[in-house]
């Protein structure tokens, strides 16, 4: 069972039961709900509603949101939504949602409302991660922080359901679509089945998948900014997130009050470009990592950067025809090495790792190397899986529209592996469709720049050597949003909170707490 992953490399991209508690006379009027603007037609019982907050354990989906959820002073709640905006009488789903307090209640601003990307990662579970990123800083001090799992994600309810933990270990493990051009249709038929046991798996099937992107999940976000008690929404948003940002920017003008954008999604690219300028950003920081590790006496890919790509894939290419046998009984493919590499590009605080797991691979143990695939896909230890990577494939589905010509596919995916040749498994480019060409509903969204007139100017990151989110794309948005841009020069995914650097930081807690933009043209290193 496959989805065309020739197609579409790795993109984009972390407990104590009690019962719930009840809120205090001052809880009550912190958590009266503040429509901002007129709140649409039949979704007054939506906006006018109250979270009860409790315990974080029950809301733990995987293994990774079960240790994420353990941290001290985290709070849980479920958001009600309907499940679609055009039949608010209709029937209702859940949507996930946690909170770190601000400390200072006197001087408390209000909520930091966050997405990490993906599409399909935990907002909860992030949240949670950043938690003590924040605890006893300025940001900590004056807003909650809030992470919610968007529909059909993680601890929301229901959850998109496409795969079992057994069909993704043995999806990961089969080496057929690697065959070349005759298996095509093969693969596509894969494809077509994935796209059909996502809407027969689905609770309320297609009515969800149609619901599913990111027209629905701002319109969600819109619902838990008045359910927190804030007038006007400030967001943090990762990656995709970035998305999900601009959307809510062009839905709700009215509403926004502060936007930090970090890594970016150019809002104009179509799938094909957008995958051909990751492969550019995954090739880019790769020749990173290659000059780091050759400077160092344990290199795996040895001592000479020009040769190195070369060593990497006499490593790699092997797998495509015969994948290693670890001592658990699992096979490391030639897409989950590949993975693993590209799942370490995305910090440097993972090289050291990267290094490691490639020597050991040169030794004949494949098994760091598969834990680096692991920690992408979102694999427990229990062989248990996260909602993320179904929900990746879910939400591109119906957000953006599907790519039908093959002759374009085929191209899209020869300049991507000519941008990224390390990870080029030295087989002629499929043009085989992937699931959104058989996706069993229609998409909601094409390419084009946000109309945000009005919006007050968003603070947008951007990293030099960002493998994922290319920093143009920062750029460009920065442009399209009338806002300021912020130059973190690196060679990682996204920067605000997670590279510990003072620059970047502060210059977000500044626009966040005093709406101060950083002087134009700021670098920060």
């Amino acid at each position: 069972m496959r989805t065309s992953k020739r197609y579409l490399p790795p993109a984009v991209g972390l407990l104590l039961l009690s019962s719930l508690i009840a809120c205090s006379p001052a809880e009550e009027q912190r958590e009266a709900s503040v429509p901002a603007g007129p709140v649409p037609e039949g979704l007054e019982g939506f906006y006018s509603q109250r979270l009860d907050w409790g315990e974080c354990e029950p809301f733990a989906s995987d293994a990774m949101s079960r240790q994420a959820f353990a941290g001290e002073g985290l709070e849980c709640a479920r958001l009600s939504v309907p499940l679609s905006y055009d039949d608010p009488g209709g029937t209702t789903i859940s949507v996930g949602v946690l909170r770190n307090r601000a400390s200072d209640e006197d001087g408390r601003i209000g909520s930091l409302v966050m997405n990490p990307g993906g599409p399909g990662a935990s907002g909860m579970a992030a949240a949670a991660q950043l938690s003590g990123s924040v605890d006893g800083t300025e940001l900590g001090e004056k807003f909650d922080l809030v992470g919610f799992d968007p529909r059909g994600i993680g601890a929301s309810e229901p959850s998109i359901e496409c795969l079992t933990d057994a069909e993704m270990d043995a999806d990961r493990a089969d080496t057929s679509a690697m065959d070349g051009v005759d298996d095509v249709a093969d693969a596509e038929a894969d494809a077509r089945q994935f796209a059909n046991r996502c809407a027969e798996r689905t609770e309320h099937g297609e009515q969800m998948l149609a619901n599913l992107g990111s027209r629905d999940v701002v319109r969600d976000m819109d619902v838990l900014r008045s359910a927190l008690g804030d007038e006007k929404l400030s967001y943090l948003g990762y990656s995709y997130g970035t998305r999900i940002g601009y959307t809510y920017a062009e839905t709700f003008p009215r509403n926004v009050r502060a936007m930090i954008l970090d890594g970016a999604v150019d809002p104009e690219q179509d799938m094909l470009d957008s995958l051909v300028a990751q492969g550019e950003g995954f090739g880019n920081t790769f020749d990173k990592f290659v000059e780091w590790c050759v400077a160092r006496e344990d290199c795996a890919l040895g001592t000479d950067a020009a040769t190195a790509v070369q060593r990497y894939q006499d490593l790699v290419r092997p797998l495509v025809d015969q994948p290693a046998t670890l001592a658990d009984g699992r096979v490391l493919s030639f897409e989950d090495a590949t993975t693993g590499t590209v799942a370490a590009l995305y910090s440097q605080q993972i090289w050291p790792t990267l290094n490691q797991a490639l020597g050991a691979l040169a030794n004949g143990d494949g098994s760091m190397m598969m834990a680096l695939a692991d920690m992408y896909y979102e694999r427990g230890p229990d062989g248990t899986y996260s909602t993320t990577q179904e929900a990746l494939v879910a939400v591109r589905c119906v957000d953006d529209p599907p790519v039908s010509d093959q002759g374009e596919i085929e191209r899209a995916q020869a300049d991507y592996y000519e941008a990224a040749e390390f990870l080029d498994p030295g087989l002629p480019p499929s043009s085989a469709r992937d699931a959104c060409a058989f996706w069993p509903v229609e998409h909601t969204s094409e390419p084009r720049l946000p109309d945000v007139e009005g919006v007050p100017p968003a603070l947008v990151v951007s990293t030099t050597d960002d493998p994922a989110t290319p920093y143009e794309a920062g750029v460009n948005l920065a442009k399209a949003m009338g806002g300021r841009l912020l130059t973190y020069e690196g060679a990682q995914h996204t920067a605000f909170l997670s590279v510990g650097n003072r620059c970047v930081d502060e210059a977000g807690t500044d626009y966040l707490v005093d709406g101060e933009l950083p002087p134009e043209g700021t670098r920060c290193r």
